[in-house]
């Protein structure tokens, strides 16, 4: 299993999978509001959603681990 994680702090505006989306590098997996900016996040790698860690609306913070990918 390989988690995916965030590459900053910011808050949740959407989230674009759900569990057993099949993801790959090109997968916009969710989108973050950091510094009033937009940002997508993409996986490192490919496979299936096993566990979506966070929620929209919710603050996290760099680093912390968004899902689960098998």
């Amino acid at each position: 299993m390989k988690e995916v994680t965030s590459p900053l702090s910011g808050k949740v505006i959407r989230i674009n999978v759900k569990v057993g989306d099949k993801i790959d590098e090109n997968t916009s997996v969710l989108v973050l509001e950091s510094m009033k900016m937009e940002i997508d996040v993409y996986p490192e790698f490919s496979g299936v959603v096993k566990e979506i860690k966070i929620k929209e609306g919710e603050d996290i913070e760099s680093g912390q681990v968004l899902m689960i990918v098998e």
